[in-house]
């Protein structure tokens, strides 16, 4: 597969990807720096931060820490124009199986994380917004589990479905100030979780033939695809595009081709 040439459409911006050492936040924040953004990386062990980011130690369930880091990166970056909320965590089971004190940390992290990653980074987006309008805007990492009912992912989904909601309420609060909002859906990924998930599986390798056959493509989405979908959503490019849920998932959502036989 070839790619075409990245530009420098970033070039003279500052961002911040939370979740950014390792994944889909890893690879969005080397893509952002490859087409000419200061980025900043929040993570709770930000060792794995592509090289050339600022790596900020933040945990997202933590009001204060989220507000200092993204201080010293605003700082540091000299201003803030895009902020990618991705850190997340993920759960496996039925309603039966996740006890109430893990349902309150998966919401915790995927859903609060966010906001109080807006709260603490919205001053700053709005100054982006009143002095280079089109630059400044909020791009989640939501899921295609928000939109298609998946066994094994009541919690996550629940989690994922919050993201979405959240996304369209904040970009009709937001869109007068010039700021926009919009989120990524990715299908199963080839990351580290799902790496994580496979070898937790009895027969491995089946369960990785199972998750690529439930993709029309035939394969999982990688990081990169993500990466380079929200990198477009945050990107001055798409300075008309907000309140929208961008699916990256293979086809998985919306086709329904017809089995081989």
């Amino acid at each position: 597969m070839t790619t075409a040439p990245e530009g420098r459409d970033f070039a003279g911006m500052a961002a911040i990807v939370t979740g950014g050492a390792s994944g889909i936040g890893a690879a969005t924040a080397a893509l952002l720096l490859r087409r000419g953004a200061r980025v900043a990386v929040l993570d709770r062990d930000p060792a794995g931060a592509p090289p050339g980011t600022l790596p900020v130690t933040a945990d997202v369930t933590d009001e204060d820490a989220v507000r200092t880091a993204v201080a010293a990166a605003v700082d540091a970056l000299g201003g803030l124009d895009a902020l990618v909320g991705n850190a997340g965590i993920g759960a496996v089971g039925t309603v039966e199986d996740n006890p109430d004190a893990e349902w309150r940390h998966v919401l915790d992290v995927n859903v609060l994380g966010l906001v109080r990653t807006a709260r603490a980074a919205l001053p700053h987006l709005r100054r982006s917004a009143a002095e280079r309008p089109g630059r400044a805007s909020i791009t989640h990492t939501c899921s295609i589990a928000a939109t298609a009912g998946l066994p094994q992912r009541a919690l996550y989904s629940a989690s994922k479905g919050a993201v979405l909601s959240l996304t369209l309420a904040m970009a009709a609060d937001h869109v007068r100030e010039g700021i926009r909002v919009n989120c990524v859906n990715p299908g199963t990924a080839d990351t580290p979780w799902v790496g994580r998930l496979l070898d937790q599986a009895p027969d491995p390798a089946a369960e990785r033939a199972a998750l690529n056959a439930r993709q029309p493509t035939g394969r999982m989405v990688t990081a990169d695809e993500v990466a380079a979908a929200i990198a477009h959503l945050a990107s001055p490019a798409a300075s008309g595009i907000t309140g929208t849920a961008l699916a990256v998932d293979g086809g998985m959502q919306g086709l329904r081709p017809r089995p081989v036989l």
